[in-house]
């Protein structure tokens, strides 16, 4: 009743608009041993129905706001073991490493901890990852830094961490939004050569940088492109800090050497193995107190004038929490480089929790994700942070030191708390260089490996030309311009792919499934001499296979055309604006190639042709081209979800160019494979799906062949098979007798006399018969065609 009403109402609307429609459902074949099938329109009420979510939906989004709810029940102290062993491990490694990476901020190293402390703190209450650690991390340090230096050149009388907390503050309110929006999805526009493009860059960039503060060298600009820092520290070595060099060189040294050894004795004695790698983790904590050590000594009676830089005092406690400075000038001041600094969050923390979630076998959550580092931004800053995401490293040592859930974070978050309050006197004498020493060693470590891009160039050798260029963009600019080179050229090769999409003519093999079974006397069933070749009758049927071979198929395969003027036609990549008009193109090339015009006299005069037509002949078909007419044309959907106004207009568009052609006859157009409901409504709104309509009756409708798949009614299983099975039994018990009956009676049997099979009892049409040209699949649509291509006059 309501789909009546719907159909009035459309019909309505119809005739107040002047549009014709017409959805031709009188002209449903009827079938005896089976139950038609008539396919609804979907409508637009039922497309906003669809995503006008329900109490449950906005109840289950609430829920999900809160991930910790589902698992926090369930905790225990097996899992607090492991929570408690990976947290310490990570706080150890946390404290160095803030406080260097607070110094590429051009901030104090309290801000560090404190970005830390807060990191891991919030996260946990958001986190769909368990082993995701938030908080510095070098490259947004990186870009946090030349924007807290070019704010500083317009607002002078504005402090740094200020404009860095008001960074914080408003890349959290965005990543905030995009994450209760649920658009995580947007993540998925980076790819992974631009990622790794990325993070190669900027990890040059930063070790780079570091490298005259390593070797106690003052030059003009340590940020500015890699190229111009190595000039730079080149022509002030002379100049070096003796002591610096030496104390940045052999703590550089000594992390890549506790390294190595822990990971040849892990491999030397495998039972260790746990052993030394949590030594290995612990490498930075030790070197950084070893060398603080060396330093305290060297500078113990030259406290006011140390001999070698130091970090100085880092004040105890929360000292700066406050309330975020925001206002329009400050906002001003960096709302250039606000793209970049959301983008390398969002590209750092995505990437790492994704990648980490599939070697530990859960998944997570990018929208969720988004919300967690958004409120962890824009928290942070009360209590003095500046903007955090995921860290690739700690996430690394936190994963293989067997953390259990995401708790672990609130341990880590008391180690950096138990610093701040009780071991900010030994920060004092921490040498700079050995700092520089740990974040070269951190960032070098992202690098993407040789043997990646290789792959890459396997995979698809455009993406390689990404790589570079995005690595070569940061190397000889800034990280910014390397994210959007990155991120264009990306973009780029993705529409170029999908403007200059082709697809492909189709034609007929018959192939047939094998197995090579191996023969008594031979091991291998490669060997020729020793494998037979079996098949099965039903292994045989039809295949479809480009006629050029262009899918890389065996060039002797023979391939023909499914009939005289049939054309079989696959999409490659999907069917919209963007590749229409390239698909069509390429098809009628094709067609106007391979057949002749049905009747040439319909042109005209040669004054009243269309120029490009000049050539062909006068008022009779030229007897020397043996071409076939344009019959039907078979569109494979399979790789088409939806289509749009521009691409049906493009389709009735080469439509009436075809018919024209074949005129007088008609081109039939069958589809296959479509599997959206609402493609089929665009191409029914379009006029396909039905018989075209016959010129002068010269197609009788007694002519045209509807050919349809249909399918059992519930299955082998279902109530109707039951029946069918019960019913055959009772004639079984009455078999006998009838046999008795039947060899005296000279009458042919009844239709109640044959046996029944039971697995077609029931049967029903798969798609709606009220669109006969939407066809099942391939092998019934050229069927089909073929079929009608018969009947044709000419």
């Amino acid at each position: 009743m309501a789909t009546t009403q719907k159909s009035f109402n459309m019909d309505r609307l119809a005739k107040v608009l002047g549009v014709e429609h017409d959805d031709r459902d009188d002209d449903i074949p009827s079938i005896h041993n089976a139950d038609p099938f008539i396919e609804p329109e979907p409508s637009v009420w039922e497309f906003i129905e669809e995503l006008r979510p329900t109490a449950q939906d906005i109840g289950h989004y609430f829920y999900n706001l809160f991930p910790f709810i589902h698992w926090i029940g369930k905790y225990n102290l097996v899992w607090f073991i492991g929570d408690l062993i990976a947290g310490v491990t990570v706080g150890a490694v946390v404290v160095p490493q803030s406080m260097a990476y607070a110094q590429l901020a051009e901030l104090p190293p309290q801000y560090g901890l404190y970005s830390s402390f807060m990191g891991v703190l919030i996260y946990w209450f958001f986190a769909t990852s368990k082993d995701i650690t938030i908080g510095p991390v070098a490259v947004m340090s990186q870009v946090t830094g030349n924007v807290v230096i070019h704010a500083r050149e317009i607002l002078p009388e504005v402090e740094g961490h200020i404009i860095a907390s008001a960074l914080a503050v408003i890349t959290g309110a965005i990543i905030t939004f995009l994450g209760l929006a649920r658009l995580g999805w947007v993540v998925e526009f980076i790819p992974l050569p631009a990622i790794c493009a990325f993070m190669t860059g900027s990890a040059i960039n930063i070790s780079f940088g570091q490298l005259s503060r390593l070797l106690g060298i003052s030059i003009p600009n340590s940020r500015a492109a890699p190229y111009r820092v190595i000039i730079d520290t080149l022509e002030r070595l002379p100049d070096a800090a003796g002591l610096d060099a030496a104390l940045g060189v052999s703590s550089l040294v000594m992390l890549y050497l506790v390294r190595s050894i822990c990971s040849f004795m892990a491999k030397k004695q495998p039972h260790r193995a746990k052993l030394y790698f949590f030594i290995s983790t612990l490498r930075t904590a030790f070197v950084i107190l070893l060398y603080t050590g060396i330093s305290a000594g060297m500078n113990l009676n030259h406290r006011d004038d140390p001999r070698v830089r130091i970090l100085g005092t880092v004040p105890r406690g929360f000292q700066h929490a406050a309330a975020p400075t925001i206002n329009t000038s400050i906002i001003n001041a960096f709302v250039s480089e606000l793209p970049a600094a959301v983008i390398v969050m969002l590209i750092e923390h995505i990437a790492i929790s994704k990648s980490f979630g599939r070697v530990n076998n859960y998944t997570i959550d990018p929208s969720q994700e988004l919300v967690a580092i958004g409120v962890t931004n824009l928290l942070g800053p009360f209590l003095g942070a500046y903007p955090a995401t995921g860290s690739f490293s700690r996430t690394a040592i936190k994963s293989k030191a067997g953390v259990r859930t995401p708790f672990a974070g609130v341990i880590t978050g008391l180690v950096v708390l138990l610093a701040l309050y009780a071991l900010t006197a030994v920060f004092f004498y921490i040498p700079s260089s050995a700092l520089a020493a740990v974040i070269i060693h951190a960032v070098l470590d992202v690098i993407t490996p040789p043997r990646v891009v290789f792959q890459f160039w396997r995979v698809a050798p455009l993406e390689v030309v990404v790589f570079f260029a995005g690595v070569f963009a940061t190397v000889f600019d800034t990280i910014e311009t390397g994210v959007y080179v990155t991120i264009c050229l990306s973009f780029t090769v993705v529409v170029v792919r999908l403007f200059l999409s082709r697809g492909r003519i189709l034609g007929l093999a018959r192939i047939r499934t094998v197995k090579a079974v191996t023969t008594e006397g031979s091991g291998d069933a490669k060997d020729p001499k020793g494998a037979a070749v079996h098949e099965t009758e039903t292994s045989v049927r039809n295949g479809f296979i480009p006629i050029d071979h262009a899918d890389g198929s065996n060039p002797r395969v023979a391939i023909r055309s499914p009939y005289p003027g049939v054309f079989i036609y696959r999409f490659a990549e999907g069917f919209n604006y963007p590749n229409a008009s390239h698909y069509l193109n390429h098809l009628t090339d094709v067609i106007f190639k391979e057949t002749r015009r049905t009747d040439p006299s319909l042109l005209g005069s040669m004054g009243d042709r269309p120029w490009n037509e000049a050539n062909t002949p006068g008022s009779k078909a030229d007897a020397s081209d043996t071409r076939p007419i344009l019959k039907a044309i078979v569109l494979d959907f399979s790789s088409v979800n939806n289509i749009d106004v521009t691409a049906a207009q493009t389709l009735i568009d080469v439509r009436n160019q075809l018919d024209r052609y074949a005129a007088p006859e008609t081109v039939n157009w069958h589809f296959a494979n479509i599997e959206n409901r609402w493609t089929k409504r665009s191409l029914a709104a379009a006029g396909f799906g039905y018989k075209t309509p016959a010129r002068g009756g010269e197609q009788a409708a007694g002519n045209w062949k509807t050919i349809f798949s249909i399918a059992d009614l519930g299955g082998s299983d279902s109530a109707a098979t039951a029946a069918a099975v019960m019913q055959q039994q009772e004639r079984n018990v009455h078999t006998k007798e009838d046999d008795i009956e039947q060899a005296t009676s000279s009458s042919p049997p009844s239709d109640k006399d044959v046996p029944m099979d039971p697995s077609s009892a029931r049967l029903v049409a798969i798609q709606g018969l009220n669109r006969p040209l939407f066809h099942f699949d391939l092998e019934e649509a050229v069927e089909a065609a073929v079929a009608n291509a018969e009947h044709k006059r000419y």
